[in-house]
């Protein structure tokens, strides 16, 4: 325990009250306790560093003002007992300020009284040392990182020399502690990199301070692996002095795992051909490279004749052993550059990067009609058609090119085994006016040039307003507004149907939030194109959007799907439907009449609105086929109870006839032209306004 100072009374020719001036003039914190610990003064740096005033202390023991949750309950049970017994004491101890924020003081008391020729009491004087327990608590937390961390961890000199290293690298590399201090990190050197590659890191790290890649290196039992080094440069404030601080984690088993997973994902498991994916990818990046060379390309789309029957006749283990001979040889007759890919079945395609391929050709089909032993004593012969498609004279994408190569597949077909086609790619002004076009579209959707309309569909037994279907159009800034026949058979085909689908869809919904908060709960019919439809993303996209925005009610949300598109891939539109109908989304069939439907497709397809194609209705009251369609539709309708509702009403004649016949609802330019939304809550004020004098007056 410290022993109380001996009392040191001021030389005679120093005035007492200039030494007073050290309490007020000090840095330091002071207090003057009374003989009880009670405070009796402090000076003006106590007030400042805790923020608490001599007037609002004053008489209180320090402890009651100055302690908080996290205050060592231990040390203050310390210092009150030196305190009861007038003894001098040292400690640091966590404070806190009138805020309630945490500081911590170096406390050094002494008690003073009668030798000193003053009333018996303390004087203490604390010292502000936040600053040291933070880096003390920063280096211990660092030491514990430095130590516990899964990656490894190595400090060298300004020399390279090793002069720590962590547990994670012993684990990793095998090394211990103690077999590397001094060395240098190059004993892990795999010797697969270059030196140009090693001075390229030095480089950049001499200009950054910092370098960050992968590196092979070797353990110390000479197994090879893969880390992931991030070196950082750490200055010292003596000119010239660094350190280097590399960690490294161990990827061998992501790199492997990542090279499973690429393979599965781009490469044919019977061939080990890549497969669509990825010649998709190639064809891109060869487009590009051709674009910059000024050299062709030639996709060539093979399909073996026959192969079914081979499989049929041999088994299915015949015919692959048949498809991975077919696929040796096709790779021979490919050079380095070249991709040869399995579309699946009895498919290929061949992407050669050539101007004159017309003896490669014949080599391809060589390659399917050479004899193949399927057997001791069994030889077969096979033939292949091949369509072609050469780029750039067939100008678009990777997977156009692909279709168009499968085109001129059957066209060989056509012409008999044995034999290739060029695909046509039609009239280059043509093309060009596509192209143009489409250029057009895409800025019109990224200057946000298109708006909804909306048509009003009305229910025929009240006529209430049950919903508006939603109808894009392009607000042209030169052409002014412009009607979807115009531009939208133009994306058919193309990059842009389902980024624009994607947007009607989304701003539809908006909108109804927009009436939503204006009070107005309305549906809203939106179109939907063959290609978004059956598109693998539409449901998760759909499903992702609504579970963003929980305000929107799904059930006042109907798709509307074409009949003719329905019907093109039943079996997946069906699915789709289906599982949009169980999000809680209304099915409608659009145009229906117009295709080739059946009973079979009514029974089938997941709709709950069958929309009777305005091509009937329009001269349904002059042509007696027109009406008889109109009956049957509504009729089926009812039978399969589905809500029927016909398109086209022009005016009230039509409207009380499709009445008659039991039509559920209807809509056309006798109820309302498509409208801006702007105009949509006016219109349906005044409409509502009409339905009930109406009905006054029916009265």
């Amino acid at each position: 325990m410290p022993k109380a100072p001996e009392p040191v009374q001021p030389p005679p020719d120093i005035d007492p009250r200039r030494l007073a001036l050290v309490a007020t003039a000090t840095r330091n914190m002071v207090l003057i306790l009374d003989g009880s610990g009670r405070i009796e003064w402090v000076n003006q740096a106590f007030e400042q560093d805790t923020g608490h005033t001599l007037e609002g202390v004053r008489g209180q023991p320090p402890e009651t003002i100055l302690t908080g949750p996290d205050t060592c309950a231990a040390t203050i049970d310390t210092i009150r007992r030196h305190i009861s017994r007038g003894e001098a004491f040292e400690e640091d101890l966590l404070q806190y300020t009138a805020q309630g924020t945490p500081l911590w003081v170096h406390t050094y008391c002494v008690p003073v009284g009668k030798p000193e020729g003053v009333e018996p009491g303390f004087v203490v004087v604390q010292t502000n040392i936040s600053d040291r327990k933070n880096g003390e608590r920063g280096l211990r937390i660092a030491a514990s990182v430095f130590d516990r961390s899964h990656d490894a961890i190595i400090i060298t000199d300004h020399n390279n020399q090793i002069i720590d290293v962590n547990p994670a690298f012993s684990k990793i590399t095998g090394y211990s502690r103690a077999e590397v201090l001094g060395l240098n990190p190059s004993i892990l050197s795999s010797g697969r990199h270059s030196p140009e590659y090693y001075r390229s890191m030095w480089q950049t790290i001499e200009r950054d301070d910092h370098w960050r890649g992968e590196v092979w290196n070797r353990r110390k039992n000479g197994e090879e692996f893969i880390e992931l080094l991030s070196i950082s440069r750490v200055h010292l404030q003596e000119p010239g002095r660094y350190y280097h601080v590399a960690s490294f984690t161990d990827i061998t088993a992501l790199k492997n795992h990542a090279k499973e997973l690429d393979r599965a994902a781009n490469y044919d498991n019977l061939t080990g051909l890549p497969n669509r994916q990825l010649l998709e990818e190639r064809l891109r990046n060869a487009c590009n490279h051709a674009d910059r060379q000024h050299h062709s390309l030639s996709v060539c789309y093979l399909d073996i004749d026959g192969f079914k029957g081979l499989n049929d006749e041999h088994g299915q283990d015949t015919g692959n052993e048949v498809l991975r001979t077919i696929a040796d040889r096709l790779s021979r007759t490919v050079r380095s550059g070249d991709t040869l890919a399995r579309m699946g079945g009895d498919e290929f395609v061949l992407l050669i990067r050539s101007d004159e391929c017309d003896l490669v050709y014949q080599r391809i089909l060589s390659a399917v009609n050479t004899p193949i032993a399927i057997g001791e004593d069994t030889n077969i012969t096979l033939t292949a058609s091949l369509g072609i498609t050469l780029y750039p004279d067939d100008n678009t994408d990777a997977e156009a090119l692909i279709r168009h190569a499968d085109q001129a597949m059957y066209a060989a077909k056509e012409k008999g085994r044995n034999q290739y086609q060029v695909f046509d790619p039609g009239e280059d002004a043509n093309r060009r006016l596509r192209r143009e076009q489409l250029t057009d579209i895409t800025r019109a959707l990224e200057n946000e040039e298109f708006e909804l309309h909306f048509q009003p569909q009305v229910r025929m037994a009240d006529c209430e307003i049950i919903g508006f279907e939603a109808l894009i159009r392009w607000r042209h800034p030169q052409r002014g507004l412009i009607p979807p026949g115009e531009f939208l058979p133009v994306l058919e085909n193309s990059h842009l149907e389902i980024p624009l689908g994607q947007w009607v869809m989304k701003e539809a919904i908006h909108q109804m939030n927009r009436w939503r908060e204006a009070g107005k709960n309305l549906a809203v019919c939106i179109n939907v194109n063959s290609a978004h439809l059956i598109d693998r993303r539409f449901v998760d996209y759909l499903s992702g959007y609504l579970q963003n925005h929980p305000e929107v009610c799904p059930s006042q949300i109907t798709l509307e799907v074409l009949e003719t598109t329905a019907l093109e891939d039943t079996k997946r539109a069906s699915n789709v439907l289906s599982r949009c109908r169980d999000m809680g989304l209304q099915v409608a069939l659009d145009d229906f009449g117009t295709g080739f439907s059946s009973l079979t497709y009514l029974r089938t397809l997941p709709v709950d609105v069958i929309k009777i194609d305005k091509s009937f209705i329009l001269n349904m009251l002059n042509s007696d086929s027109d009406r008889a369609i109109v009956e049957s539709v509504i009729f089926m309708a009812q039978r399969f109870n589905r809500v029927v509702l016909a398109e086209g009403v022009e005016n009230m004649e039509i409207a009380d006839a499709l009445r008659d016949m039991g039509c559920n609802q209807v809509q056309g330019f006798g109820i309302a032209r498509p409208m801006p939304a702007n105009d949509v809550l006016p219109w349906l004020a005044q409409w509502q306004k009409s339905v009930r004098e109406k009905r006054l007056n029916q009265r």
